[in-house]
């Protein structure tokens, strides 16, 4: 497999210094004490102790900082969290029939045995927890967990400090993977606000071709009464080889009440395809930071993005494509549905300098207003000194409009069930181009069912 790090960090990584930032964050000491692991295995536990002394002297981001700007997590710090496990037994959640026996569970971040089922997979595929890895698996992953570029944004960094366990998928040279396979992280609140790191790596070797989806929910059992306070940071690594293929579906679908910040980093290398379809549902407060560096020529990558919120969530999607080798295409559509009093971010940077000659990049931001009171904020932009390339970028931000909506009337359509099919159409354009039937229909019933879409 042959990937190459860049020596340029992707650019909305936010690396801290040890040297310039020494005043201690003691919110965040106190997470960090939370979920520190006392093992003192080998390299893990070298890698875990490196993130926590960059956490120790960092500090949680403010409304000051130009890439928080929109995303204001004092709500985050008045809240004290617990580290607590999940109870495995009563849980439900949604068994896609396309990944039956092809599935991870994870509960409150730990490994959920018998909720997982590993046993449709051809050989030169490892799905598999940490602790179930061969010695030459384990040593394997050595080389590619926590190596992405962005380590040391601080939530990424308190990820790794935390590390016990991790969801591995990984596909050996030439391997094509016909079996979807299904990663599911659930979170369970307890009597007490609690935090969870979900992490997940994915190798992908060259040659090979992989489907995933990656689902966070809080699917609960039936002594749970109502949505608790909870924390998943959750941190997934993709490392794409020459010539491979990963298509990854990643579903936010956390509680009313929760928070959700989450990363994405991918390496793609020389004639790979990343295709990644981001659906964020849930959360009161959600923050995804989705990463893809370039490491050889001739890359193609596409990013499908839908962000559906309403009440008073506030939903913050950045992205950043470093396209730096000729010949590379991107291709991303990120969509809002803001309705209510929601707030929707979307800040997308794509980085094309003078080496990524004759690149093709196209990026739009679709936004749609359902209340008066709902808010968006969009920055897509460009950052390019190559001189032969082609390049695009746009944003809109729009509401329904009035005749559409009496045009259906005319037709024998309530008003209120006007306005669900034009909402359904809009967001309809980035489901249907999920790869999995099942995940298709719970997702469009989901967005079908949301009310609070339908009336101010």
């Amino acid at each position: 497999m042959n990937i190459q790090v860049s020596p340029s960090p992707i650019p909305n990584s936010n690396a801290v210094s040890l040297t310039s930032m020494l005043d201690r964050d003691d919110y965040l000491t106190g997470l960090l004490n939370q979920v520190t692991v006392t093992k003192t295995e080998g390299w893990l536990q070298e890698l875990r102790q490196s993130a926590a002394n960059w956490v120790r002297h960092s500090i949680i981001p403010t409304t000051r900082e130009e890439e928080w700007r929109f995303t204001d997590l004092s709500s985050l710090r008045k809240v004290q969290f617990n580290v607590e496990a999940g109870n495995f037994a009563s849980l439900e959640f949604d068994i896609l029939p396309e990944a039956a026996n092809s599935r991870l569970v994870f509960v409150n971040g730990v490994f959920a045995p018998e909720l997982s089922a590993v046993s449709d997979l051809p050989s030169g595929v490892v799905v598999s927890n940490l602790a179930g890895l061969s010695a030459v698996e384990y040593k394997g992953v050595q080389q590619y967990l926590a190596q992405a570029e962005g380590a040391q944004e601080v939530f990424t960094a308190l990820n790794t400090a935390g590390i016990t366990d991790a969801a591995v998928v990984w596909v050996k040279k030439n391997v094509v993977v016909e079996t979807l396979i299904h990663l599911v992280f659930i979170s369970v609140a307890g009597k007490t606000a609690t935090i969870s790191q979900p992490r997940c790596l994915v190798v992908a070797e060259s040659g090979s071709q992989v489907r995933l989806v990656e689902e966070y929910t809080n699917r609960r059992g039936a002594e749970s009464a109502e949505d608790g306070v909870y924390l998943t940071n959750a941190v997934t690594e993709v490392w794409v080889g020459d010539n491979a293929e990963v298509i990854h579906t990643r579903v936010e679908r956390e509680g009313a009440e929760a928070f959700h910040i989450g990363k994405t980093a991918i390496a793609q290398a020389r004639d790979s395809r990343y295709t990644c379809h981001a659906i964020t549902l849930g959360a009161k407060l959600s923050r995804h930071n989705l990463e893809v560096l370039q490491t050889g020529e001739q890359t193609e990558t596409t990013l499908n993005g839908l962000t559906v919120i309403s009440g008073k969530q506030l939903s913050d999607t950045h992205s950043a494509i470093a396209l730096n080798y000729p010949h590379g295409t991107s291709d991303q559509l990120h969509k809002c549905i803001v309705g209510d009093r929601a707030h929707a971010v979307f800040n997308g940077k794509v980085f094309v300098p003078k080496p990524a000659q004759l690149t093709n990049a196209a990026q739009l931001n679709r936004n749609l207003l359902l209340s008066s009171k709902a808010r968006v904020d969009t920055k897509p932009q460009l950052e390019i000194t190559a001189d032969n390339v082609k390049c695009a970028h746009g944003a809109t931000v729009s509401q329904l409009e009035d005749d559409e909506i009496f045009y259906l009337q005319s037709r024998g359509i309530d008003e209120n069930d006007a306005r669900k099919l034009l909402i359904n159409a809009f967001a309809a354009e980035v489901i249907n181009k999920i790869p999995v039937p099942s995940l298709r229909e719970i997702l469009l019933n989901t967005v079908n069912n949301l009310k609070s879409l339908t009336n101010e």
